[in-house]
């Protein structure tokens, strides 16, 4: 197998510099979207908030690590799965929560939550499962070292624009109501384009190490979606919320998992491999799963009401 440390993706300061504003604009964007009752379920509900951390925060990475330890894949690539288990719930996963008829409220909920919460759980995830993966001193040095660089490159990108998304909903509700949709539409075309055309630039990368990640990638990601679906049945909640539960699991955000591989680890292949081909891929398995769920029976066969 070709080493794919030795793939070099194209991607400029100049790139990098725009994903970053482009993931702060979808953050700053999602925070004009909540509201008060979209929290209630915290308090109403806290067995399903308990549910969604569980699953996202602790069994995720677990689980991710013995996929690892199994499979034994380029100690790159591992880190890669280990980091994109470590980031919070994608944005996109609200939208697929929607089409699968699931509790768009809880799905809300549970991403802005593990979102501001990865400004810890993110960093220690990845340094303490990491560790226990990598074979090189270079790599193991970059994991120790950096957790609260990660840390605060975090806070800048999730939560500072999440907090200015709150201040203008509070203080500007007319301006915010009038850039809600805009915004919205604007940043997740400007963030799919993106990705989209990075993945054509490095077609052939991909080409090459196409059977190095997609297996990977695809079991995973399956992992995840099984887990979120999982926990909620063990949870004995309603359909709705283990569909919200399954894509809050399976939809991570991929795209500061590319920001902090090449902020801290300058673009290393296997890493940046792998979450640039999860951020094509959940977004596929997501609109999958969820036109299975709201086409069809359950997973267990119970006819759709």
């Amino acid at each position: 197998m070709m080493n794919p440390d030795s793939a070099s993706l194209s991607f400029s300061t100049g790139n990098l510099f725009f994903l970053n504003l482009c993931l702060g604009f979808i953050m700053f964007g999602v925070a004009l979207h909540l509201k008060k009752n979209d929290f209630e379920v915290i308090w109403q509900q806290p067995k399903l908030v308990f549910l969604g951390l569980l699953s996202q925060l602790l069994l995720l990475p677990v689980f991710t690590f013995l996929l690892v330890y199994l499979l034994q894949p380029h100690p790159s690539l591992a880190l890669g799965m280990i980091l994109v288990a470590a980031c919070p719930g994608g944005t996109i996963s609200n939208y697929i929560t929607h089409l699968a008829g699931g509790n768009v409220a809880l799905s809300v909920s549970l991403t802005s939550i593990v979102t501001l919460l990865s400004v810890f759980s993110t960093p220690f995830n990845f340094s303490f499962w990491g560790s226990f993966l990598s074979d090189s001193g270079r790599l193991s040095a970059q994991i120790h070292l950096n957790f609260w660089e990660m840390a605060q490159t975090i806070v800048w990108l999730i939560v500072l624009p999440i907090f200015l998304g709150f201040l203008c909903l509070h203080y500007l509700p007319k301006v915010a109501e009038k850039l809600r949709r805009p915004i919205q539409s604007l940043s997740l075309l400007i963030f799919i384009a993106f990705i989209f055309i990075a993945f054509y630039n490095n077609f052939q990368i991909f080409i090459n190490y196409f059977q190095s990640i997609f297996g990977l990638v695809l079991l995973h990601n399956a992992l995840a979606l099984f887990l979120g679906w999982g926990i909620g049945k063990l949870g004995r909640v309603s359909e709705a919320e283990v569909k919200t539960l399954s894509i809050e699991t399976g939809i991570q955000n991929s795209g500061l998992g590319l920001v902090l591989i090449f902020n801290f680890f300058d673009g290393l292949g296997g890493m940046a491999l792998i979450a640039a081909w999860w951020g094509l891929w959940h977004i596929v398995s997501g609109l999958c799963l969820a036109w299975f769920w709201k086409n069809n029976t359950d997973l267990l066969g119970k006819p759709r009401l």
